[in-house]
Formats: structure tokens, sequence, C-alpha cells
């Protein structure tokens, strides 16, 4: 029963892994691709290629090999450091070109001549 358990516990904890660098691999698609060079961390397709492979390993391989370790650790690596850097340019490092809102003038807001 205690074996039960704790196969129970690993599959729960592989399926958080594989949620884990699945949210970070979308998260790292949806940023624009000059946000990556503005907030000077490595290229969109570097990250992508990087948290793709994380992703793909923890489907594969069970949590007691290496490889998932080091998956999770470009995981954890993109979560703490580039996604903030790229959250905190302007428009969040995604949507539009130019980071603004559909009021954006040329020299910023435009706030109806107040």
């Amino acid at each position: 029963m205690l074996m039960q358990g704790f196969d129970n516990f690993l599959a729960l904890l592989s399926l958080a892994l594989i949620v884990f660098s699945g949210f970070a691999l979308i998260d790292a698609a949806i940023r624009r691709e000059d946000g990556y060079r503005a907030a000077d961390k490595q290229t969109k397709p570097f990250w992508l290629i990087v948290l793709g492979l994380a992703f793909v390993v923890n489907l594969i391989f069970n949590i007691f090999s290496f490889l998932p370790i080091i998956g999770l650790i470009a995981t954890i690596v993109y979560m703490v450091d580039v996604r903030p850097a790229l959250r905190s340019l302007p428009g969040g490092g995604r949507g539009q070109r130019g980071g603004g809102s559909s009021s954006d003038g040329p020299y910023g807001p435009y706030n109806g001549g107040r």
C-alpha cells in the first residue's frame, strides 16, 4: 500500500513537471522575438528548443532519470530569469508590435487633448 501511494505521488510529480515545462514553452512561444534581444537574453529559437526538449524529455523519461532534472533546471532558469525580464519590457514582451495600446500615438498615449 505504501508503494502504491509513492507511485501515485511520483505520477503526480511527473505530471506537474510536464505541465510546468509546457507552460514555460507556451510562454516562450508567445513572447516577441525582439523582446529577448531587448532583455539581453538568449534568442527566442534557443529558448524554444531548450524548453521543447525539456517538455519532450519530461514526457518520455521517468522522474528518476537525470534528463528530466536537467530539463527542470532549464525551465526554472527561464521562469525565474528570462520571463521576468521579458515581462518588464513595455507591453510585457508580447502582443502588438511596439508594445503599446491601440490609443498610443507616435509620442505616447493619446488622451483626447486633456
